[in-house]
């Protein structure tokens, strides 16, 4: 280093690339060794088999993303590296981002200090080492790193975030300058392509816009302060909710205008649209210049390049017009792009006024109970024109009037339970038309009582609001409910905890539901006993051996807010800069996603934006120590030495802290999972799935390996929309279409969504005739005909509810064709004997979903021509179209078989009967993907899949056992032993029927060690919990009772087989236990 300082000339320019670039290798080094090698779970395999295909994704879409997969999808050496290869992509545009960043830290520093070459060596030296430590920081933070290391568009979109933020500091800097607006074309560009990644990158705008209004107005005044901030938020929704909608409606009106009134074919007007822009921005360019309106004419052209970069859109409409296999909401034309843009499958939010959670109970609203719906087109292609399908007046159920509010936190229907941990259990009160009814005003009071007695908890209190929400006036949460709601949760624990897991530390990768799970944690084991509530001392090995559980000591943080002090005291034009960047990146998202509690998973990926802002103070930190310590020593040293030491502070216990959690290399338990499910089916066989997690990673199977393409995935989330169901009547692959007898218009959109459940016999009906009935257009059919035969008045009801078909009875009966049932091997011979004539089912839901009602046709269509199966990822009874008594568990699916296997009742979730010789050669070729590998990061999904394994292993083995196959039971158990080690993938409750099956097998050291190891984690469950305060007991004293009644159930297995000593001591073991929070035996 003195050599350094004692060079003449010393050439920052060319040491900012070194290290800058230094930086980029040694993250994409990082990354490249922790990639997950092929598909993983969530929406992973979705985005890999779209964009090496260029299929279409689910909306908002990511047409960039996945132009730029399928360019990486070429260097594939063969399809099983494709996922390789696509998250590589990701890990690749996480090290740019890095990159970027470190010479960002360098111009805001340079800005921050007034640096230029003639600068002191010595600060020169501080800004790079500021800038390495910053960046390498951001690198190994926790979610940023998760993101790198998959297919997932977070990773891209915070690398375009990061480029922007640089060319605005780069504009910043040169805008004075003669064309030095070319920066902001550049920007204006960029933001074009990032709406074909994700739309977190337009957050950073008005950032971009306070560096253009700090650095053109020195004088500072409160006015044209906020007249600044308004303006560069006016910016950002004219981007987002303005010009890009916009331009997608003009493209379908003109669409519509042209083909429905002029008789043009399909998609001219849509060429007219797109020939008259490109005529109208080339007029405005020419004008604006002619005229000298530079301004304007820099603005117009601004936009011509977010146009330019917002045209990676085209490939959805193209796309979906070649009928990919995979073409989510069938983007076909310009019409369907805007809905696609619009996210208009998806709920509603509203941010500043609209319903609350309350409304399910209030009923309809007096003044204005319906509301339209928007018209949906359809290419007619008889006469050439688009025509409205639905019925779209009155379509929609308004909110009640009386349940809306300003800035409804708590609105989210699906949550009301968890929402009444913050407003309490909500008042009500009899409405007066029921006030003399003496039986429910009893029923209220017996109710009232329980509620007072504890006997209700949150869940009861849903469930009766729900039932007789329409006799009740029930209040809604209030103002403050909403507040308190919106700055505890939405803020408190879905923005503020994964800030702190970033740069405090994480109390490990369990979901946390403001429970002992998932919390911030700082390693520091008062403070977080104090954070947590509860003591930290004397952890169960589960939680201290969490390879999640990261402590950084605050030290990311710390280093982070010395940052900010020394930003807001040198410049105080960046710190607002700045803060505006982070508060965008990181609030706003929560705020207007308007977060539910809880999510199906954790959200910190999609918050990535502001740990990147804060990332850069920590950068600025660095520098704030050198330049602190340089005003008190005068040593050349000091730069490097603050250098060296933050870099192991911070970013270096960031890495060996995140290393483990982070690492997927060699993971492969998701791909391992798809081929499971897939293998299990017989050749031609269709295969219903609920969600993401037994769905895409078998899209991946299917569509990049090529693995059983003969085998149909129905995903019955999907199968109620009509643009999937005409796709799964598609051939794909080698795949035949699902067999339908019901044509498109019987399910087109706004077309029995429903079917009204309305019993008028209990006659029995065929399948066949049922369907019938139910999709008839016969008016003696519709609800509104039997409602008026029953003699309802129908004056008033909606011509939806009316038109729609009804149900006349509950009782459907399937019939049975033995012989081709055999032919087709859906049974096999030697259980000929056992099949049924007929199977006959209840629907016992009120209404029939469109899903379900393509699954009966399909049931009925394909009269047991192919082997249909239920990935098993739902209970419901209507998930298994009422008929969880007609199945057969092979492998890891369960196939529909006529032969009745009735539930029991002290188990109902033990669907079907099991073949025992096809189920082991099944299980004997399950794929593991290295799930047995302990050095390998087995993550929250896959430890809890293994439920589904060790459940369906369990039901073998037992089967096993009773037909005497007792060294093929030996095997099973020891596999399951094998591929899921206790330690690491818990739930232990679903390991005791192994401990019990080695005493069974006479394999009683195995069985006493099985037992000995799960106790253990039992007792120190319950050693941890007898420490703490007798308040935190009180707490939790679920988990508690939990953990005794599973200590106590293995010791009543044990007392099945071994000696009455041993029986006695281990009697005598758990009672010690027992006694820590009670004087009882058992």
């Amino acid at each position: 280093m003195n050599k350094i300082l004692k060079m003449e000339g010393f050439n920052f320019k060319r040491w900012k690339l070194i290290l800058s670039w230094t930086a980029f290798s040694i993250a994409l080094t990082v990354y490249y060794m922790t990639v997950e090698p092929t598909v993983g779970f969530w929406d992973t395999g979705e985005y890999i088999l779209t964009s090496s295909k260029l299929e279409v994704g689910h909306p908002p879409g990511a047409p960039l993303f996945q132009m730029l997969g399928a360019f990486f999808s070429i260097f594939a050496s063969e399809p099983t590296q494709i996922g390789l290869v696509l998250n590589m992509m990701s890990a690749s545009a996480s090290a740019f981002t890095i990159l970027f960043m470190f010479w960002s830290i360098v111009l805001l520093l340079q800005k921050i200090n007034s640096l230029n070459p003639e600068s002191k060596i010595e600060s020169q030296i501080g800004v790079l080492g500021a800038a390495f430590v910053g960046s390498l920081s951001f690198a190994f933070t926790d979610s940023f790193w998760f993101n790198a290391v998959e297919t997932e568009v977070y990773a891209m979109a915070t690398l375009i975030m990061a480029t922007m933020f640089y060319l605005g500091l780069r504009w910043q800097n040169e805008m004075d300058l003669p064309r030095g607006n070319r920066w902001l074309v550049l920007i204006s560009f960029v933001v074009g392509l990032s709406f074909g990644v994700h739309f977190m990158g337009l957050l950073t705008i008005p950032a971009i816009g306070l560096l253009y209004y700090f650095k053109n107005y020195k004088t500072i005044s409160v006015k044209n302060f906020i007249i600044a901030n308004l303006v560069v938020v006016a910016i950002l929704l004219f981007v987002f909710k303005l010009l890009a909608p916009n331009i997608l409606r003009y493209f379908s009106a003109l669409e519509i205008f042209f083909v429905n009134s002029v008789g043009l074919p399909f998609n001219s007007g849509s060429v007219i649209a797109l020939f008259l822009l490109v005529i109208s921005i080339y007029s405005g360019l020419k004008f604006t210049k002619r005229k000298g309106f530079v301004n304007l004419n820099t603005a117009l052209l601004c936009i011509t390049f977010i146009v330019i970069g917002f045209t990676t859109w085209l490939m959805l409409p193209i796309r979906a017009n070649a009928n990919v296999p995979v073409n989510e909401n069938n983007p076909s034309s310009a019409r369907e792009l805007l809905a696609y843009y619009n996210l208009e499958q998806y709920p509603k939010t509203h941010l500043f006024y609209g319903p609350q959670f309350t409304d399910q109970y209030a009923g309809l609203d007096e003044g204005q109970p319906f509301k339209d719906d928007k018209p949906k087109y359809e290419k007619d292609l008889k006469t050439g024109k688009y025509v409205v399908v639905n019925d779209y007046v009155n379509a929609i159920q308004n909110y009640n009037s009386d349940h809306g509010s300003v800035l409804p936190r708590m609105w989210s229907s699906e949550h009301a339970v968890n929402y009444m941990r913050y407003s309490g259990f909500l008042d009500f009160s009899i409405k007066s038309e029921y006030k003399m009814q003496n039986e429910f005003r009893t029923l209220v009071d017996e109710f009232r009582t329980s509620v007072l007695d504890g006997e209700v908890d949150y869940k009861g209190y849903h469930d009766f609001l729900r039932n007789y929400g329409r006799y009740l006036d029930i209040e809604k949460p209030s103002l403050l409910n909403n507040i308190y709601y919106l700055f505890d949760y939405q803020i408190g624990y879905m923005y503020w905890r994964y800030f702190m897991w970033n740069f405090s530390g994480r109390q490990d990768d369990i979901q946390g539901k403001k429970d002992l799970h998932g919390n911030w944690i700082t390693g520091v084991n008062f403070v977080d006993s104090h954070l947590l509530g509860i003591t930290q001392e004397n952890l169960p090995s589960d939680v201290l051996n969490n390879k999640a559980r990261n402590n950084y000591y605050l030290l990311p943080f710390l280093l982070g807010l010395i940052g900010i002090l020394f930003v807001f005291n040198k410049d105080k034009k960046v710190f607002w800069t700045m803060l505006v960047f982070f508060l965008f990146t990181g609030i706003a998202i929560q705020v207007y996603t308007n977060v539910r509690p809880f999510e199906p998973r954790e959200r910190d990926y999609s918050l990535v934006g502001s740990f990147y802002v804060f990332s850069l103070w920590i950068g600025i930190g660095v520098y704030a120590i050198y330049n602190w310590l340089n005003s008190y020593f005068n040593s050349k040293l000091i730069p490097a030495c603050v250098s060296i030491s933050c870099l192991v502070l911070v970013p270096g216990i960031l890495f060996s802290q995140n290393w483990d959690d982070h690492d997927r290399s060699n993971r492969r338990t998701a791909h391992a999972m798809a081929v499971n499910y897939l293998e299990s089916c017989d050749k031609n066989a269709i295969i219903f799935t609920i969600g993401d997690n037994d769905t895409f990673p078998l899209w991946y199977a299917q569509e990049i390996e090529g693995i059983r393409t003969d085998v149909r995935v129905v995903c019955t989330s999907l199968f109620n929309v009509d643009w999937y169901i005409d796709q799964m009547k598609r051939k794909a692959y080698d795949s035949d279409p699902i067999p339908s007898k019901l044509n498109h218009d019987k399910y087109k959109w706004g077309t029995r969504d429903y079917i009204i459940k309305e019993v008028v016999t209990q006659d029995t009906l065929d399948i066949n005739q049922f369907i019938d009935f139910v999709t008839s257009d016969d008016k003696r059919t519709k609800y509104g005909h039997i409602l008026r035969q029953q003699g309802y008045d129908t004056k008033g009801q909606r011509n939806q509810d009316l038109q729609a078909n009804y149900a006349p009875t509950e009782h459907v009966r399937i019939p049975v064709n033995k012989e081709l049932v055999l032919k087709n091997f859906i049974v096999p011979e030697k259980d000929a004997d056992k099949i049924v004539d007929y199977i006959d089912i209840k629907i016992d839901n009120q209404a029939i979903y469109k899903n379900r009602l393509m699954m009966l046709d399909i049931i009925a269509e394909n009269n047991w021509e192919r082997p249909i199966y239920f990935s098993g990822g739902a209970f419901g009874n209507e998930d298994y179209i009422w008929m969880k008594d007609y199945l057969q568990l092979d492998g890891f699916a369960y196939k529909l078989v006529p032969i009745k296997t009735p539930r029991q009742e002290n188990n109902p979730f033990d669907m079907g009967r099991i073949d025992s010789e096809k189920m082991y050669q099944l299980v004997k070729n399950w794929k593991w993907g290295n799930s047995g590998n302990r050095n390998i990061y087995h993550d929250v999904e896959t430890r809890r899949n293994s439920i589904t394994y060790r459940s369906h292993m369990a039901r073998l083995i037992e089967s096993l056992i009773n037909e005497g196959e007792l060294k093929k039971a030996e095997e099973i158990i020891d596999l399951a032993m094998e591929k899921m080690p206790i330690d690491i993938f818990g739930y232990y409750t679903f390991l005791e029927p192994f401990v019990g099956a080695y005493y069974e097998i006479n394999a009683k050291e195995k069985g006493r060690d099985l037992y000995n190891k799960i106790i253990l984690k039992y007792q120190e469950n319950l050693n941890y919990f007898s420490q703490i305060s007798d308040i935190n007991q009180s707490i939790y004293i679920e988990e508690i009772y939990s953990d005794i009644e599973r200590y106590k159930s293995l010791v009543d297995t044990l007392s099945f087989f071994e000696k009455e000593e041993i029986i006695k001591m281990e009697m005598e073991k758990f009672n010690g236990f027992l006694r820590l929070f009670t004087n009882e035996n058992f």
